[in-house]
């Protein structure tokens, strides 16, 4: 069986590479059990797009399941103006442009490219302040293409043994902290 990298895993991995493995632990329970406020928050914010009701123009596509077969990752996409041809990922909330959020980006737009679709603009919104950040094609930004490239191939060859170094700040964050033998953090 092959397994794939889910698209919303990428800023995820880039927090802390072992947090996957504990989220994954949790299975199909209640989110509400170890999720965060900030989570929690998120998850409501994207109904709209989960269920489809963000739009009824026919030329906005909404959570579409997606696919990559060069990169091995699928997920779903958060809108596509199939019209102005862009690609939109929401946020509950964007004080940083993280890597992660970019990345997830790059990762359906390279789905839906390989799925047909041309796409001209990548755009970041910030649901709380109703702003927009507009985002380079990863053919207009090398580094973050390469780096891009680099976290795919980390994700596809990490191993939860090998040896790791906690950053203190995430784990003061991080919801599994608990769980994790590796935290920087005594509670």
């Amino acid at each position: 069986m092959e397994f794939y990298l889910k698209i919303s895993f990428l800023n995820d991995f880039i927090f802390c590479p072992r947090s996957i493995y504990f989220h994954n632990l949790y299975g199909q329970r209640s989110r509400a059990t170890y999720h965060s406020k900030a989570q929690i928050n998120g998850l409501h914010a994207h109904k709209s797009i989960d269920h489809k009701h963000y739009s009824t123009a026919k030329t906005v596509l909404q959570s579409l399941e997606v696919y990559s077969q060069k990169y091995n990752i699928c997920g779903k996409i958060d809108i596509f103006d199939t019209k102005t041809q862009t690609l939109t990922e929401r946020k509950k909330k964007i004080k940083v442009l993280y890597d992660g959020y970019i990345f997830q980006v790059y990762a359906q737009y390279f789905c839906l490219t390989e799925m047909g679709f041309e796409i001209k603009k990548l755009k970041l919104y910030s649901m709380d302040d109703n702003k927009s950040y507009n985002i380079k094609l990863p053919s207009e930004n090398q580094e973050k293409l390469a780096n891009f490239d680099k976290l795919i191939q980390d994700m596809q060859n990490f191993d939860l043994n090998d040896d790791f170094d906690p950053n203190p700040n995430k784990c003061r964050f991080c919801i599994y902290r608990h769980l994790c033998d590796y935290s920087a953090i005594e509670d």
